[in-house]
């Protein structure tokens, strides 16, 4: 298989988050775009964290049970996050992917998001290069 970039295959445009972003409105862009999770930018577009579906399920388990909804995504957030360069290879992504977590990951240019990348991309990708070894049946 010829050289695979994540760069062809990331999402160019997806959602993000400021830690000043309501849990609420955060779970909101993250049902409209059905994407997992997504990074949280400073004002320079870096990346300082991730939230996931599960980050905001869980705050919002124990919302239900004290009846608060004023958390924002900074109580939240995970700031370990691990990012790729847009020329990682898909191949090479898929092996870290096929761990537990994470489903996601951003890609940076100089710690500047410029998309991210999941599972879903990137069994596409392989699916797309791997088509033609398919055997078609009727």
């Amino acid at each position: 298989m010829e050289l695979l970039t994540i760069a062809s295959y990331m999402n160019k445009r997806p959602v993000t988050f400021r830690v000043d972003d309501p849990v609420a409105h955060a779970v909101e862009k993250l049902l409209r775009s059905n994407q997992i999770g997504g990074p949280v930018l400073d004002a320079e577009k870096k990346v300082i964290g991730w939230i996931s579906e599960q980050d905001c399920l869980k705050k919002m388990i124990e919302s239900s049970y004290h009846c608060e909804s004023a958390a924002l995504v900074e109580d939240m957030m995970r700031t370990d996050v691990l990012s790729l360069p847009a020329n990682a290879s898909i191949l090479d992504v898929a092996q870290q992917m096929l761990q537990p977590k994470p489903k996601a990951y951003p890609v940076v240019d100089e710690g500047r998001l410029v998309g991210i990348i999941t599972r879903r991309d990137i069994l596409k990708a392989i699916d797309v290069h791997l088509s033609a070894c398919y055997v078609k049946t009727a």
